[in-house]
This record gives C-alpha cells, sequence and structure tokens, in this order.
C-alpha cells in the first residue's frame, strides 16, 4: 500500500502495536493529526501541556514495561517537552518521541516556530534522528523502537519536517519485521569468567549486601534476584528507583538506603565486604561523599550498560549483561557449587544488622492534634492493602512514599528519581490509569510540586481517569525549606507559599470530588471515602505538620554512613566486625 508520510508514522506505530499516544497538535504536525484521525486502532491522549504528555507516557512505559509514545509540534511544543524526556532519559525509561519539525527547504532559516530539536535534545536522550527523506521514515520509526527499548533503555526523539508528512506525497509502505544497527548491539549475556569469580568471592563473603536499583525492575529481574537472595540469605538494599524490585516486607529487605535510607541499609552497606550491586549506578544520593563510600568492601557491579560500570565507584568485579541472564547463570552456578557460605559469619553479620534495626530510625511522634504526613502514607498503605500503583512528585512527600509504603511489587513506585522534576506526579498517575484502568492508583504531592502541571486535572477529566491525588499541604517548599533549616541557619529563603490555591474548589471546578483533611482522627475514614469511589478522582488535601523533617537524612559533603537522625542510635557499630 502506498501512505503519505504522516500516515506511515501513524501505521509505523500500529504496527509497533502501540495503545496510547499522547500528545499536543500544532501546525508542524496537522499532517500527523489528519492521519491519527483516519484511524481507531491507536488512542490519542490529549494533555494541557507538552510536559505532561512526556511524563504521562514516561509513566505508562515504567508500569507497563511497554515504551511510551508522544507526539509534539515544533517550537514552543518540542522545548516544552524536554523537561520530561530528560526526566525519562536519567531513569531510563523507553520512549519514542515524534517532534514537528519545520519544512526541509527553510530548516537553519530561523522559520516560525523552528527550534533544533536534535541538537537541544542531543544530552538529555538515548538517541534522536531527523528525518530528510522520506523514503527513511518507517524504517526510522523501527530503529527508534529498537533503540528505546533494547541495551539500557531509554528516550529516543524522531524529528520530522513538516513536508516529510504532505498527504500528496505518497510512497509504498513496508515497515521492517527486524532491524540490525552495525553501531548498535548491546550485550545480552554476562561474561562466564566473570561470572564465575563474581560467585566465589560472594560465597566467601563474611558481610555481604545485596545492592540491587531501577535497572531490576527495568530488566524485568525481580523474580530471579528474589531467587537469587533467598538462596544466599544475603541482606537486600533497594535504591529509590530500585524500590519494588525485592519485597520490602520480607525479613531478609533492609530497607532503601542512600540520602533517605535507612539507618540499617546504610551502615550495613558500609560494613560490608562484599557488595554486588545489581542494575544499580552508584549515584550520589547513594554514595555520599565518595572518598569514604564502602571502604571494607570488594565490588561486584552487573549492569546492561558498560558505560555505568566503574563510572564513580571503581569496582572489582565487572559483569556487562542483562540482569535477568546473569542472574540466572550465578543461581545455576550456586547451585551446582559445592562450596557453601560461612553460616558462622552470615549469623553474626545479621545480629549486627539487627542491632542497627533496633534503632528505628523510621519512628516519628505520632499527634492527634495535628497531621503527619507519614502518618498520611501509612494509612494509605493500609487502607490499599499495598497494591496501588504509586506515582510522587518531588520533594519531602516523595521520600515519606519511599520509606512509608511497602512495595512488594515492581513497577507500582513511578517516581522522577535521576531528575527530580516537580510536576511529575498527576500526568504521570493519568498515564498509569490508561494503562491499569482497574487499579487503584494514587499521586503523591504536595502543594508546590501539584501546581506545575495542575491543569492536567482537565486531562483525567476527559479521559475518565480516576486516581486519587494525596496533597501533603505543608505550605512550604517541604525539602528546600529543610535543607534551609539545617544548612541555611533557617534563613528560609522563597520556600514559603504564600498564596496557595483552595484545593477543594479547584478540583470541584474541573469536575472532580474535592476533599480537606485537617484532624489525625479523619485521615483513614477520608481515604477509604475516597478510594471507594471508583470513578471519580478525588483530590485529597491532607493539612500536614508544617516543621516535619525527613530523617534519616545525609548532608551534602558526608559520608554515606554519617546520618542524621531524629533520635540519636543508641546501639555503636561494632567495630570487630569491620
Amino acid at each position: 500500500m502506498e501512505l503519505s508520510g504522516g500516515e506511515i508514522v501513524v501505521q509505523s506505530l500500529i504496527d509497533e502495536g502501540v495503545e496510547f499516544l499522547f500528545g499536543y497538535p500544532g501546525g508542524a504536525v496537522l499532517h500527523l493529526y489528519d492521519a491519527i484521525f483516519h484511524q481507531q486502532k491507536v488512542k490519542h491522549i490529549l494533555v494541557r501541556h507538552e510536559q505532561a504528555a512526556v511524563h504521562s507516557a514516561d509513566a505508562y512505559a515504567r508500569s507497563t514495561g511497554k515504551p511510551g509514545v508522544v507526539i509534539v509540534t515544533s517550537g514552543p511544543g518540542a522545548t516544552n517537552a524536554v523537561t520530561g524526556i530528560a526526566t525519562a532519559h536519567l531513569d531510563s525509561i523507553p520512549m519514542v518521541i515524534i517532534s514537528g519539525q519545520v519544512g526541509t527547504p527553510v530548516i537553519g532559516s530561523d522559520a516560525f516556530q523552528e527550534v533544533d530539536m536534535v541538537g537541544i535534545t542531543r544530552p538529555c536522550v538515548k538517541h534522536n534522528f531527523l528525518v530528510k527523506d522520506i523514503a527513511d521514515l518507517a524504517v526510522t520509526m523501527k530503529k527508534a523502537f529498537h533503540v528505546a527499548t533494547t541495551g539500557r533503555p531509554g528516550p529516543v526523539v524522531v524529528d520530522v519536517p513538516k513536508d516529510i508528512t504532505d498527504p500528496a506525497i505518497k510512497i509504498p509502505y513496508v515497515y521492517p519485521k527486524e532491524i540490525s544497527m552495525r553501531s548498535y548491539n548491546p550485550v545480552v549475556k554476562g561474561h562466564t569468567g566473570q561470572i564465575k569469580k563474581a560467585v566465589d568471592l560472594l560465597l566467601n563473603a563474611q558481610r555481604p549486601i545485596i545492592y540491587a536499583g531501577g535497572g531490576v525492575i527495568l530488566g524485568n529481574g525481580s523474580n530471579e534476584l528474589t531467587e537469587f537472595a533467598k538462596l544466599l540469605g544475603y541482606p537486600v538494599t533497594n535504591t529509590l528507583m530500585g524500590l519494588g524490585g525485592y519485597p520490602a516486607t520480607d525479613k531478609q529487605f533492609v530497607g532503601m538506603l542512600g540520602m533517605h535510607g535507612t539507618y540499617e541499609a546504610n551502615m550495613a552497606m558500609h560494613e560490608s565486604d562484599v557488595i554486588i550491586a545489581i542494575g544499580a549506578r552508584f549515584d550520589d544520593r547513594v554514595t555520599g561523599k565518595l572518598e569514604e563510600f564502602c571502604p571494607y568492601a570488594k565490588i561486584i557491579h552487573i549492569d546492561i550498560d558498560p558505560s555505568s560500570i566503574s563510572k564513580t565507584v571503581k569496582v572489582d568485579v565487572p559483569i556487562v549483561g542483562e540482569v535477568t541472564a546473569v542472574l540466572k547463570e550465578m543461581i545455576a552456578l550456586i547451585k551446582a557449587s559445592n562450596i557453601t557460605c560461612d553460616q558462622k559469619a552470615l549469623d553474626a553479620w545479621w545480629s549486627q544488622i539487627n542491632k542497627w534495626r533496633d534503632v528505628d530510625c523510621l519512628k516519628y511522634d505520632y499527634s492527634e492534634d495535628i497531621i503527619k504526613p507519614q502518618y498520611v502514607v501509612e494509612q494509605l498503605y493500609e487502607v490499599t492493602k499495598g497494591e496501588a500503583f504509586v506515582t510522587s512528585d518531588v520533594g519531602q512527600h516523595q521520600m515519606f512514599a519511599a520509606q512509608y509504603y511497602h512495595f512488594d511489587k515492581p513497577r507500582r513506585w513511578i517516581n522522577s528519581g535521576g531528575l527530580g522534576t516537580m510536576g511529575f506526579g498527576l500526568p504521570a498517575a493519568i498515564g498509569v490509569k490508561l494503562a491499569h484502568p482497574d487499579a487503584d492508583v494514587a499521586c503523591i504531592t504536595g502543594e508546590a510540586s501539584i501546581q506545575m502541571c495542575i491543569q492536567e486535572l482537565a486531562t483525567a477529566t476527559q479521559y475518565r481517569t480516576p486516581v486519587k491525588v494525596i496533597n501533603l499541604n505543608n505550605r512550604y517548599m517541604g525539602m528546600v525549606r529543610q535543607w534551609q533549616e539545617f544548612s541555611y541557619q533557617s534563613r528560609y529563603s522563597e520556600s514559603y507559599m504564600d498564596t496557595i490555591p483552595d484545593f477543594v474548589k479547584l478540583a470541584e471546578a474541573y469536575g472532580h470530588v474535592g476533599m480537606k483533611i485537617e484532624k489525625p482522627i479523619d485521615v483513614r475514614p477520608a481515604l477509604e471515602e475516597a478510594f471507594a469511589m471508583k470513578d471519580k478522582l478525588v483530590f485529597m488535601d491532607f493539612i500536614t505538620d508544617r516543621t516535619e523533617n525527613v530523617f534519616p537524612m545525609i548532608e551534602a559533603g558526608k559520608s554515606h554512613h554519617d546520618m542524621k537522625l531524629r533520635v540519636a542510635p543508641g546501639t555503636p557499630i561494632d567495630r570487630e566486625l569491620a
């Protein structure tokens, strides 16, 4: 069949099995939108801002494992999408972004709504393409999906000039079933020799720990990670992005590590003698002061991306490969080995970890007079039985969600980790709800973050996505205020929100249900009432303690085991273990 450029793009999406296309029209993509109009297989979701389109597609991808797809117009449409693209890039989320471009004859002439989308996005995409010939369009679309979803996933931009989509120009359409790119061949299978070295090191460890990141979830390796950990009996810690990759309620889980991780996770990392890092990248929020990071440990690092290995922390046994394939091989080797771990040493290690656990670093002071944000998250966990998909914005509420909602399954925790993007939560919740219409979806946010993309309440109305918004309203940019309290002698420069809307009336103006909750006794009943309304978006404005801080906390420049705690621990480190 012969198709125009616009029809080729849309047919490519159909052939890729795309379910939803998130976007916003404009002059450079009108030919594409006309092609969208003439088909029924791909459902277009009209957002109210291009940033939200990318966040919704991003969350769809995180919660399903399928690539998210976005369409934006040229100029401001394209630049509005950049924040979402950078968000997806830092968290390695598979996405294809189709951006309109001015016609090829006027590229470079400062034409109306022209920007160099390829140049602008080069630092924050896995790859990008500018299509200059309609004959290249189908194969470029195939390449875009291939690159986005294989190896270390990431966003790929396809920039399409308007004349390439001209409905008057048609060519025969052939969509490749497979694609081969000479310069792009990601390694899948780990090196067997390195895997054997890693197994030997692990089985001879005295104080081991399993450090698992978002790569476990992206690589669909949660089952293998759980089997691996159970086989060894070793403690497991997750990064912020890895939460749900290992069951949080399991006794071997020592909590999240890093800047706001648990005392026991950070101390166990610091005192360990062997670390196996699986799909994690040793980012600064985990390592703290690099010179003092894990001074006693030999480090094994499994990652699909060779550039991530020894990028910040030098490792002893690097293994490049997919986490699932590598873990399966390690499990087989351990089962076949006659070597068993030193059970006496492991028992002593667990005894020390349990002493650190006794510090109870996440304990907070419950109040009958004022709502504590931690309490709201705890009650949310109980009301939803830990089964909800939880999106978040960025700030204190994000950390409270990570600390107090115990994720036992992968792809349930949807947040912006690497870029820390305010405004992510609401459009993300919409994307998740479209993908999982029968599931409970909660957006945990704050009064500052929610206003970044609050216009998407209209998108939720149009597409009937009855998510529940949990607004932890402390009248501050909470994390900014916390840093100002600790590091700037409580000089709260521009971190207080002087003018906050009536969120109940605002929600109602968009056609939703609004609630304002001011007393702790009303928290659980309000949550139960909200989640009972299966067909309504409910905006729950919880008026919380404005002075509450996130603990533990590692301040800038401190080592990862030097934590500021709510209460000083009474259990000294047993130095004999080191």
